[in-house]
């Protein structure tokens, strides 16, 4: 297929960048960074430079796509100011949307957050109704992040209803690679280890960039009809060696926990994503750090 990758140059746009040209797919990425003007790399994706709040651009780049990977965002929203987060976010969304209806796009994969649900980033803070978190959770955002993200989802829903584009929206848990695993979870594992866990709105979960990357691909070449949403996480939690019990110590009676399919199993469920798109996650922190949370040596050959 040819496939355009938005977002090409961040974490996880890249690893889907890589992924998709890995198993043949003819890719076109986008990203705002400057273009290198070079001669391109052999086999590496096209790049063009745009910004997605433009919808021309976003319409130009569309054209002739066979699908969509819209990974492109700002991912979080306490390093820009809120209307920021919300607009650049919502209206990449909208014009990435629009686009690929009209232009008669396929298939578009749609990256959102495990953060929709809402608890994050919460002004007023709530609980998780219950863990493992899944599809079936109630989404109550009230951050701009949360909230684009969201609508970003219900313009999706209004896709398939009005158009033969078929969708599908991935809530990644916090998305890590080889330049973030020690700054980010290996705090986390040394806290769980040193029986002091850092609290946890989402069970601990995480996903490692390369696993996204294959249910991103797996989404792009997908034969799901409508609009289906999933969650992509790690099996395993960051650290914890028995999820349900520092669940339990966590909330006590306040949040109902659920069986988890093993012990230090992360609280955010992967089965529907495993049945419908047969993905099957092999990565883990402990690819990365050692068990006491610290980076591994490199091994350079």
């Amino acid at each position: 297929m040819k496939v355009l990758v938005t977002g090409a140059r961040g974490k996880v746009g890249r690893a889907a960048v890589a992924e998709l040209l890995s198993v043949g797919h003819d890719v076109v990425s986008t990203d705002l960074g400057t273009p290198t003007y070079e001669r391109a790399e052999p086999g590496s994706a096209h790049y063009i430079r745009a910004d997605l709040t433009d919808a021309g651009a976003a319409f130009q780049l569309v054209r002739g796509m066979d699908a969509v990977v819209h990974c492109a965002a700002i991912p979080e929203p306490t390093q820009d100011v809120a209307h920021t987060v919300f607009g650049n976010n919502l209206l990449a969304a909208f014009n990435i949307v629009e686009s690929c209806v009209r232009m008669g796009v396929s298939r578009l994969v749609n990256v959102s957050s495990e953060t929709v649900p809402g608890m994050a980033f919460a002004e007023r803070p709530f609980e998780p109704d219950y863990f493992p978190i899944d599809e079936q959770h109630p989404v109550r955002p009230q951050d701009p992040y949360a909230l684009a993200k969201h609508f970003g989802e219900q313009l999706c829903d209004a896709a398939v209803r009005r158009s033969d584009l078929r969708c599908v929206t991935i809530r990644p848990t916090w998305v890590q690679d080889e330049t973030s695993y020690a700054r980010n979870l290996g705090p986390m594992i040394r806290a769980a280890r040193s029986g002091n866990p850092e609290p946890s709105l989402n069970g601990w979960s995480y996903i490692d960039a390369y696993d996204l990357a294959i249910a991103l691909r797996l989404a792009a070449e997908s034969e799901l009809s409508g609009h289906e949403i999933f969650y992509i996480s790690s099996p395993d939690s960051a650290g914890m060696p028995d999820t349900a019990a520092a669940l339990r110590a966590l909330y006590g009676n306040r949040v109902e926990v659920r069986e988890l399919p093993f012990a230090d199993a992360c609280g955010t469920s992967i089965t529907k994503a495993r049945r419908l798109l047969g993905w099957n996650p092999t990565r883990s922190w402990r690819d990365y750090l050692t068990d006491e949370g610290e980076a591994r040596p490199i091994d350079r050959g």
